[in-house]
């Protein structure tokens, strides 16, 4: 059965795939949008992939290369999950009205210490460090002695992460049993 129309524009959609996740970890891989067209963009990602990975650069997928994009890009997803730094730094201090990724983690990390204790309050993960924010972060600082500000710095940040990581190491000793 002959290679149909198709089928080779899945093939370049792999790879191209392939390339574009590939691109979100070595940033001398460009970005390319999977479309199916072998065109400029594609040979310029696989002429890039290429230099990156010592092989050598046509811009054609060959097989060598084609195994190198498919070997990179398991290796990629089949690793342990890398730590995600999301304080800004130690003289960051989040407060009402502040906005953005941080106050989304902060967030789920007071649901999960609320879902953890019955009297600890609970919070909407809206992205906006409001007055529930707030209030929820006086409740923690005050059960761990710490001035109630509602403010969350580096100092309550750090206990807050190492009681989210408590619990889910319990939880996940709890499951091995």
């Amino acid at each position: 059965m002959p290679y149909t129309v198709n089928q080779r524009k899945q093939h370049i959609m792999e790879l191209q795939t392939y390339l574009n996740a590939i691109s979100f970890v070595n940033g001398g891989v460009p970005r390319i949008v999977p479309d199916g067209i072998y065109g400029k963009e594609t040979i310029v990602a696989v002429r890039s992939f290429q230099r990156e990975y010592n092989l050598t650069e046509t811009g054609n997928t060959d097989p060598v290369t084609w195994n190198k994009i498919v070997s990179i890009y398991r290796s990629y997803m089949h690793t342990e999950p890398v730590a995600y730094n999301v304080f800004p730094s130690a003289s960051y201090v989040a407060h009402i009205g502040e906005k953005g990724q941080v106050i989304y983690v902060l967030q789920a990390m007071l649901n999960d210490i609320g879902s953890c204790y019955d009297n600890a309050p609970k919070v909407e993960v809206c992205g906006e460090y409001n007055a529930d924010t707030a209030n929820a972060v006086r409740f923690l600082q005050q059960r761990i002695g710490l001035p109630q500000s509602g403010n969350v710095d580096s100092k309550v940040w750090n206990m807050m992460v190492s009681c989210c990581e408590h619990m889910n190491s319990t939880l996940l000793r709890g499951k091995k049993s």
